[in-house]
């Protein structure tokens, strides 16, 4: 059966790249790369909590404290995700509504 180290739950694992192209005046630092970059380590984050839970219930050898870290780290990334979408949608509204 599949085991799940620590260093594995606990640590941010990179996705590849996008395979979205950047045009070429596009800087690397741009807020675009720095959202899709977060959207990625969150659901990377859940994809790991997901395993981790699994392998658990598939009796793995796997500390369930580590399994509720993974789980609760996750839940905290997703829901901070969705403040800030959350925001960026009130922001896109008023200044939606700014009459000129």
């Amino acid at each position: 059966m599949n085991t799940i180290s620590s260093s594995h739950l606990t640590t941010n694992a990179s996705l590849p790249p996008t395979s979205i192209a950047k045009p070429q005046g596009e800087q690397a630092g741009s807020f675009k790369n720095m959202l899709l970059d977060s959207i990625q380590n969150v659901n990377s984050m859940q994809q790991q909590a997901d395993q981790a839970v699994e392998t658990l219930m598939t009796g793995g050898e796997v500390d369930p404290a580590e399994v509720l870290t993974a789980v609760q780290k996750a839940d905290l990334a997703f829901r901070l995700m969705m403040q800030m979408r959350n925001k960026m949608m009130q922001v896109y509204q008023e200044v939606k509504d700014i009459r000129v």
